[in-house]
């Protein structure tokens, strides 16, 4: 007897396609792109890329949005990029293939944004600093907020109440693929996220999704009890 055919095989062929993939991973820090940033991303002609943008956009993985005579490209949500980081770490952990190491390489193992909060080793230390201080709780959806979850999200002007009555999860696991352990993922790590960019705790690095912890981030998470320096130190092989 045949069974159902797997609802998730055309996603996963538009995603598997090598040009593809990199047009999605180009937009993985969330930013929106035009198609001739994706083309030399994908490293395929304007109109190869063109193509593969209007099948991305017909299977509901990338939106557009114009503005003026300007045309740009961003993953369609946060479910996108949960998917396309969860592939990152399932190749990440087959076999083992020759991976020359960059300094790029380094830089996005150390913190980057993975769509629009916060992975790398900086979101894992994140995600268990918060943890360890108690101001998350397994729920049904990942994780909720507890009271000093509540009173940590307001000493840093972030609304948990509105963010609470939003569609998206406030907050969940999501695997973090060089890593291969848990940073958080949902509508509070995004907040987080953003809150740690405004006030110059983190900086974006130019021309990538990596992102570099200030001297003051560094003081100011680590005195909230967020983030230790030993959980953020590379790999020393």
């Amino acid at each position: 007897m045949r069974g159902t055919d797997p609802f998730f095989a055309e996603a996963a062929a538009l995603m598997g396609e090598p040009a593809r993939a990199n047009i999605l991973a180009a937009l993985m820090d969330g930013r929106a792109r035009t198609a001739k940033e994706l083309a030399f991303a994908a490293g395929v002609s304007p109109q190869t890329t063109s193509g593969h943008l209007a099948r991305l956009a017909a299977g509901e993985l990338v939106t557009l949005a114009a503005q003026g005579r300007h045309r740009y490209y961003r993953l369609a949500s946060p479910l996108v990029a949960q998917a396309v980081e969860a592939l990152m770490a399932l190749a990440e952990g087959g076999a083992p293939r020759h991976r020359p190491k960059t300094r790029a390489g380094a830089d996005l193992a150390a913190a980057r944004t993975c769509y629009d909060h916060l992975a790398g080793r900086l979101g894992v230390a994140l995600h268990d600093g918060l943890i360890a201080k108690g101001c998350l709780a397994p729920s049904a959806n990942g994780y909720a907020l507890t009271g000093a979850g509540r009173d940590l999200a307001g000493s840093l002007g972030i609304d948990a109440d509105a963010l609470a009555r939003e569609r998206r999860p406030l907050a969940r696991p999501c695997l973090d693929w060089t890593e291969r352990r848990f940073h958080l993922a949902g509508s509070f790590a995004a907040a987080l996220a953003c809150r740690c960019a405004e006030a110059g705790w983190t900086a974006r690095r130019a021309g990538s999704r990596a992102v570099s912890l200030t001297a003051e981030g560094e003081r100011r998470l680590g005195s909230l009890g967020l983030i230790a320096c030993e959980a953020l130190a590379g790999d020393a092989a």
